[in-house]
């Protein structure tokens, strides 16, 4: 395939004032590193650590200029290590891509051969980045979930920030692997988003927001999904039923949380951390072919909003402030 020597890309500049300024650019080859695999990207989602990382947060991006974009999916183009064909559809999510390594948010990637998951051909560019880390990260945690025993019979899986991308693909993978799901959220007017999702139930986030003070609650759900951390997921431990399993998957609310060893010892409740960023390639794989087969989602309309280049610095800022719902895509520079 044809190798251009200039390609555009978003560019996060950071000014002597340490602000922020985010432009589309059209930058040499040379501002890519010197990886393995060529990609040519066709689509990529937007996340919230995209976001973090174009607002010059120091604690994704240390280096700047920078491209942002931690999904992206497209067409390998060359490839040293001889692990990839020319031509070949292929994802890539998390690893470094997107934070210091220039991310999805341009019309090319270079990166490590480790890096990249074949496409699975059910999907077209589209559909693999309305999923994106979002829905893996969902699937990692209801895989991870079922490891340690989870099961449909044992009662609701509740699912907190619901509305969010990786809170609303939770939502509709538990309801397709036969949960019945149990959803928060601060958005009165998404309740019906979620129940079209498959969401069996909706309350408002004070549902999960217990300040009583007590060390154990009346069970009132058989696992969770966090999105939010602090004292919503001490929450979610204290009134777990026996033997459960609480998946951390976030912290919009709060990166800390206090509660007591009780739900462990007392109730064999687990609490699972999901890493998405560094998943082992067997158990990565594994979860494309998942989302491609048995956990294959239909999703609505709602679920994603194409954008152009131009418009992602506008959606990082809604972002950042709990204005989308489900999935921003970036519909490629074709």
């Amino acid at each position: 395939m044809h190798i251009p020597e200039r390609y555009n890309a978003l560019v996060v500049r950071i000014d002597h004032d340490g602000q922020a300024t985010r432009t589309i650019e059209e930058v040499g080859m040379d501002f890519l590193p010197d990886n393995e695999v060529l990609i040519h990207v066709k689509n990529a989602g937007l996340n919230y650590k995209d976001a973090l990382s174009a607002s010059g947060h120091r604690g994704v991006t240390r280096n700047y200029p920078h491209t942002p974009g931690v999904d992206a999916a497209g067409v390998v183009v060359d490839d040293r290590s001889g692990k990839w064909t020319s031509g070949t559809k292929v994802i890539c999510t998390s690893y470094d891509l997107g934070m210091n390594t220039p991310g999805g948010f341009a019309e090319y990637i270079r990166v490590p051969a480790d890096w990249v998951v074949p496409m699975p051909e059910e999907f077209s560019f589209e559909e693999s980045m309305t999923l994106g880390t979002a829905a893996y990260t969902a699937a990692l945690a209801l895989y991870k979930m079922e490891m340690s025993g989870q099961h449909p019979e044992m009662g609701p899986v509740i699912v907190t920030g619901a509305t969010g991308g990786v809170g609303s693909m939770a939502v509709a993978l538990l309801a397709k692997a036969g949960y019945e799901v149990h959803a928060t959220t601060g958005k009165k007017d998404k309740h019906d988003f979620l129940r079209q999702l498959g969401a069996a139930k909706v309350f408002s986030r004070d549902y999960t927001n217990d300040q009583s003070g007590k060390p154990l609650l009346r069970p009132q759900w058989a696992g969770a999904i966090d999105n939010v951390g602090g004292q919503v997921l001490a929450t979610l431990l204290k009134a777990c039923d026996r033997n459960g399993n609480v998946a951390s998957i976030g912290l919009v609310g709060s990166p800390e949380f206090s509660t007591t060893v009780y739900p462990f010892i007392l109730n064999g409740v687990n609490l699972l951390g999901v890493d998405s960023a560094e998943t082992p390639y067997a158990i990565r794989t594994e979860i494309w072919k998942r989302l491609a087969g048995s956990w294959r989602l239909s999703l609505p309309e709602e679920m994603r909003t194409l954008v152009p280049l131009s418009q992602i610095p506008e959606a990082m800022h809604d972002i950042l402030h709990g204005k989308t719902t489900g999935r921003v895509v970036w519909n490629g520079l074709r």
